[in-house]
């Protein structure tokens, strides 16, 4: 079987490499996309799109089936790990325990047991060596609400700067790690639990396609934006725009969400108990 496999990814691979001995060479100004693509584009883009920002144009409406398709490998890639990694047959710990919030004194309470006096000065945790330090805690929930509001610019702006659902989804995502990093998983897992985050996965690739589903049901082409003038109170052209900035949004939710999935699964080896 393994020499069966090995066969077949060896002609696979050179029947790859053979087609590209097709494509124009590296750099060719007579090629089609060089030839007229690219200028059409470069032309056009601002007066067709209402978007001055030509990357963002060619993703999200020149090139708007493939980027969808790409946000939906990137939701695809999360389940697949979800199902890889997640273990939903947990044992009960014979024990719980809890850190004082201002001391990082740890107390083990065994099943049946209660806390001293002054109860609410601790908080549970799921694991003795998870790290604890107050500077690092606090220096993190004052930079990250800094760094959420950029996500946010960074969404919102991809029309006239680089950035874009992608960029705007890997840092908020990335806020939410630092959150969990800083912290611990169980706070972090209260602030955006698990389910929520496997529907917002699924949330984002449905607000693309569902824009296109509307643009389809509007008697356009799936993904013509320019068909939800009427509904946005907007000329074509800046439907076209308007309709970017949700698919935008969309791709920004379904990045976001399938990261911090991910990390939740890898920092506790798929438990949900403890992680970093």
């Amino acid at each position: 079987m393994k020499r069966f496999a090995l066969l077949a990814v060896l002609l696979f691979g050179a029947l790859l490499v053979y087609g590209t001995t097709d494509f124009p060479d590296w750099g060719d100004p007579s090629s089609p996309a060089a030839t007229h693509v690219s200028p059409h584009y470069i032309r056009h883009s601002l007066e067709e799109t209402a978007v001055p920002n030509i990357v963002t144009a060619v993703l999200a409406d020149y090139r708007g089936y493939d980027t969808m398709f790409e946000t939906s490998v990137i939701f695809t890639a999360g389940l697949a790990c979800f199902f890889l990694l997640r273990v939903f047959a947990r044992k009960a710990p014979d024990s719980r325990l809890y850190r004082h919030r201002a001391t990082g004194i740890t107390l083990r309470i065994e099943q049946g047991g209660r806390l001293p006096e002054g109860a609410r000065e601790f908080e549970r945790i799921d694991s003795q060596w998870v790290p604890y330090d107050l500077i690092i805690r606090t220096a993190c929930r004052l930079v990250l609400p800094f760094i959420q509001l950029f996500a946010l610019y960074v969404v919102a702006h991809g029309h006239h700067s680089p950035g874009g659902g992608f960029q705007g989804g890997v840092i908020f995502g990335a806020a939410v790690i630092l959150y969990a990093i800083s912290h611990d998983l169980r706070s972090t897992l209260q602030m955006l639990p698990e389910r929520r985050t496997v529907l917002m996965s699924a949330g984002g690739v449905l607000i693309y396609a569902g824009t296109g589903l509307i643009c389809l049901l509007l008697g356009a082409q799936f993904l013509d934006y320019a068909a939800l003038a009427g509904i946005l109170g907007v000329d074509p052209i800046m439907a076209r725009s308007h309709g970017i900035f949700i698919v935008e949004i969309g791709v920004a939710i379904a990045v976001m969400a399938v990261m911090v999935s991910l990390y939740y699964n890898l920092a506790s080896v798929g438990r949900f108990d403890e992680g970093l």
